[in-house]
């Protein structure tokens, strides 16, 4: 009867130990998280005084845990949010500070979020990229500088890479190319240099792929053509020169293409504009020649399309009449001539879309043929 009496009093005492034992993070995922937040200052909204307590799975704000054996999984910190903590506040986030390589440690982290804090600077840690089962990696809106980590390409599972608006300089890592779960990569916005790899198509899984205003140079690789799934590239306000790949034309998924403002040359391809898929177009601001391709169909539908500030020459193609839908279209600051079709379009388009050309005429500009 002893006995017994002892097994049942442990089995009382396993039974009250064991919740609190697999709910609770491990005292290492904990130490890592503090020794994140000490390298972090966040003045307005008191976010980091809910990190109190032992264990970190259990109201942490922007901290969550596998339910099977707490481990941290998820970091989500978002300076511009609509969570209650920031009505309250009636204002948006402001951090400042560094991202603490404590992070590395936190082995079975999937999503880590520290994005739009406007003044965490510092580099971001080269030890993220020995997290094996790191899937989302966002730091928009900060003032990180330093390079992209050379061997970021080791993220096998990493679906979103997204470190626009911040000051990043350096080239794009060659071992970018091995993110083959990517979907989302954005680079925007910040002072990267360099070529885009060659190779860059090997990314087939990637869906948008924003690296706007930076300063890379060099020519669009023909290998994106045959990224399947890509639907939105922007490679807008660079240096990139050389021509536009006419296999663009083909991708059948691609809808938005921003290439303006860079140092292309060269003709616009037939296929690009003939591609019925393609929705906004922008290649102004570049020193492309030729003529307008006369391609346009009633399957042709374009919100924008804006050809302005290049060397195009000739005539504006009638076939533009017989266009399903065109919303915003620039053809202005080229060398143009003639008259400027009857009908829709040009009936909905102002002047705007057509002056400092050499010779067209007719309506909307007031020049009469």
């Amino acid at each position: 009867m002893e006995v017994t009496g002892v097994y049942l009093v442990a089995l009382v005492v396993i039974a009250a130990v064991s919740p609190a034992v697999v709910n609770s993070c491990p005292p290492s995922d904990r130490e890592a998280l503090l020794a994140f937040k000490s390298a972090l200052t966040e003045p307005y909204l008191g976010i980091f005084k809910t990190w109190t307590g032992t264990d970190c799975c259990s109201n942490w704000y922007g901290v969550s845990c596998d339910p099977t054996d707490s481990r941290v999984n998820d970091i989500i910190l978002r300076g511009e949010s609509e969570d209650k903590i920031f009505e309250r506040a009636g204002r948006s986030g402001y951090m400042t500070g560094s991202l603490s390589p404590s992070l590395c440690s936190l082995d079975r982290l999937t999503t880590l979020v520290v994005a739009d804090w406007k003044g965490i600077s510092g580099e971001i840690p080269a030890c993220l990229t020995s997290l094996p089962h790191l899937r989302i990696l966002d730091l928009i809106g900060n003032q990180i500088a330093g390079k992209v980590p050379a061997d970021i390409g080791k993220l096998e599972k990493l679906t979103v890479l997204n470190v626009g608006d911040n000051k990043i300089t350096g080239e794009i890592p060659a071992s970018i190319v091995n993110l083959r779960s990517l979907m989302h990569l954005d680079l925007s916005n910040n002072g990267i240099t360099g070529v885009l790899p060659a190779d860059l198509g090997k990314l087939t899984m990637m869906s948008r792929a924003l690296l706007n205003r930076n300063q890379i140079t060099g020519a669009i690789p023909v290998s994106i053509s045959g990224i399947y799934r890509l639907a939105d590239l922007d490679l807008s306000m660079n240096r990139i020169s050389g021509s536009i790949p006419a296999q663009l034309g083909s991708m059948p998924v691609l809808s938005t293409l921003n290439l303006d403002s860079n140092q292309l040359t060269g003709e616009i391809p037939a296929s690009l504009l003939g591609n019925s898929g393609l929705n906004i177009v922008n290649l102004s601001r570049n020193s492309l020649e030729g003529y307008l391709p006369d391609v346009f169909t009633p399957r042709t539908y374009f919100s924008v399309l804006d050809l302005s500030f290049n060397k195009l020459k000739g005539a504006i193609p009638k076939s533009l009449t017989a266009a399903r839908y065109i919303g915003h279209m620039d053809l202005s600051n080229n060398h143009l001539c003639g008259s400027i079709p009857m009908g829709f379009p040009f009936d909905h388009l102002e002047a705007s879309s057509f002056t400092n050309n050499d010779c067209l005429c007719g309506s909307p500009l007031m020049r009469v043929c």
